[in-house]
């Protein structure tokens, strides 16, 4: 309903008797690009295995669209934050497309021979522990992103997206080395997230007992 003339002002946000504003309704523009990555997953899946996987015309349309799916994740959740674009819908379906993208891919390059099986378990396992552990200690805090979680990830997602190319020669041996250097720092940032974990709960756990 429209205020009249004469309707006080709304409250500023963190005094007593502030209004809390309303959560921006589902058809945002965050909200778009995160659907339009879910609808980029089984498009890309595809494209991929397209006249039998290993056709470099498909292989550089199904490039095409992992590269426009990682775009995606990277300006969905920051201009949520800018903008006040912040959503349950968001909070939810956002990572659930980061994983479905990658895990897609990993698992379709490792079904078509392109990329070692134990590259996409080490990758996939990681995730989802991470993903659970978060969840394990959410009652304690949040587990906030760090830089060699973000570099973990643009690391992945350059040598997912060179994989998924049909590449030969240098730019082959180039893709195994920084698949390598995204398989260290998958496992080296998991490690200092199980330490962060393990020290929230720690420290929750304590400030409970001593609030008794």
């Amino acid at each position: 309903m429209t205020k009249g003339p004469g309707a006080p002002a709304a409250a500023r946000p963190g005094r007593p008797g502030a209004a809390v504003p309303p959560e921006p309704g589902l058809w945002n523009i965050a909200n778009l690009l995160t659907m339009l990555r879910l609808l980029l997953v089984p498009v890309f899946v595809l494209l991929l295995f397209a006249a039998g996987g290993h056709d470099p015309k498909w292989r550089s349309v199904a490039w095409a669209a992992f590269a426009v799916a990682m775009i995606t994740d990277l300006f969905d959740g920051e201009l949520a934050r800018r903008m006040g674009l912040v959503t349950d819908f968001g909070k939810i379906a956002d990572p659930i497309a980061d994983k479905a993208i990658m895990g897609a891919a990993l698992i379709g390059l490792s079904v078509l021979g392109d990329l070692p099986w134990w590259v996409t378990v080490v990758i996939l396992a990681r995730e989802l522990g991470i993903t659970l552990l978060r969840f394990w200690v959410i009652r304690f805090g949040v587990i906030p992103a760090s830089r060699g979680g973000k570099l973990k990830t643009l690391t992945q997602g350059i040598a997912v997206g060179m994989y998924v190319l049909a590449l030969t020669g240098w730019l082959a041996t180039g893709r195994a080395v920084l698949m390598g250097l995204a398989v260290l720092l998958t496992v080296g940032t998991g490690l200092d997230y199980v330490g962060q974990a393990l020290r929230l709960r720690r420290e929750g756990l304590a400030k409970a007992r001593e609030g008794r």
